[in-house]
């Protein structure tokens, strides 16, 4: 690929542009905000498309719009004859080539994407060039879509470092309200409890309910057209957990009318049971590289809240060569000092804990 035209310079489209600028290719700029194109442009993304088009077609046109401009841009780019191929990034697959399809669009020169990456920040200025690298993106080709046009999508998410994954439209759409759109409601509703909750609730607020309300910091703007252009999809999804949940009030109300004795037996039991399916959820998520999730041993180091501390802390761990496989950082409320849970293989975890603790460190059992 040696051009590429980039409809759309939000967080998603910009941090397309600078992955393909970074190989090489010429990448034009276009945004209903011609600041934002500006913007972009001066990231080094690209250069803002001239008003008369780039003069031949360029090798891929990408459409960063939200799912329901989809169709109409794609329709006025093939009208100015932008591109020999087309694809797009929004996160909804099946109501956009439907409506292209309505309005009598060439879909032989266009194929559905989606890179499941982002960020909870948005616009141009949040965007990263390395943002979708080793994530997942989904193809979506219709049964018209030429060859040709396939393999120069996949050639689009080999040069953004991401993994190809080809997938049907309505498939897609059902996967995402399962682990995307849907989590992303549950978590802005739990995040909404805390508005009104007291000072002491806030101040100690931990790593729990951080990992829970994350994503709820998204622009809800942007939300607006993702759950709407996917709302039946994910309105199975929430009608399956609202049962759930209203199982789990009842056992709850249950216990606190009687914790012990036959009722409080069942009640007990039926929440211990939902639980567990909680955990063979959580387990059916893939772990490093996309393998089946490993049990790792945790090693809990306190560390101060000072510059260079973390990087002082890898180093000691990479000289007991021991490696990383994950970890978590949680600030203390009262003190200038943070939490690091160290995820390593379990038998190495008793040697690291031992061999930091030798080394000065703080480690809690």
């Amino acid at each position: 690929m040696k051009t590429a035209v980039v409809l759309g310079t939000g967080l998603v489209g910009t941090s397309v542009a600078l992955a393909l600028s970074r190989h090489g290719v010429l990448v034009l700029l276009e945004d209903r905000d011609p600041d934002a194109a500006r913007t972009a442009a001066s990231l080094g993304a690209g250069t803002v498309l001239a008003p008369e088009g780039p003069g031949q077609p360029v090798d891929l046109a990408i459409l960063a719009v939200p799912p329901a401009h989809v169709a109409r841009t794609l329709g006025l780019a093939q009208e100015r004859g932008l591109a020999r191929a087309y694809t797009d990034v929004c996160s909804v697959k099946a109501g956009p080539a439907a409506e292209a399809a309505a309005l009598g669009l060439d879909l032989s020169s266009y194929i559905g994407g989606h890179p499941l990456s982002g960020r909870e920040k948005s616009g141009p200025l949040a965007a990263r060039g390395d943002l979708f690298e080793g994530r997942p993106w989904v193809l979506t080709p219709a049964e018209q879509t030429r060859r040709d046009v396939l393999n120069r999508a996949l050639e689009l998410v080999s040069l953004c470092g991401s993994v190809p994954v080809v997938m049907d439209p309505i498939e897609h759409d059902r996967a995402v309200a399962l682990i995307s759109h849907a989590p992303h409601l549950v978590s802005a509703l739990m995040a909404a409890r805390l508005e009104n909750a007291s000072e002491e609730a806030a101040r100690i607020a931990g790593q729990g309910v951080r990992d829970v309300t994350r994503i709820a910091a998204g622009d809800p703007a942007l939300w607006r057209e993702i759950l709407t252009a996917n709302a039946d999809a994910v309105a199975d999804v929430l009608d399956e957990y609202a049962s759930d949940l209203a199982a789990v009030i009842g056992s709850l109300r249950a216990l606190a009318k009687e914790p012990v004795g036959p009722s409080g037996d069942a009640a007990s039991e039926e929440l211990v049971a939902r639980l567990r399916r909680g955990n063979a959820g959580q387990a059916r998520i893939p772990g490093k590289h996309g393998a089946p999730r490993a049990a790792y041993g945790a090693v809990l180091v306190v560390i101060g809240d000072a510059p260079g501390e973390l990087a002082r802390l890898f180093a000691a761990v990479g000289a007991l060569r021991v490696n990383i496989e994950d970890l978590t950082i949680e600030h203390s409320p009262g003190q200038q000092v943070g939490h690091v849970t160290l995820y390593v293989d379990p038998e190495a975890a008793p040697g690291l804990a031992a061999g930091l603790a030798e080394r000065g460190w703080t480690v809690q059992n």
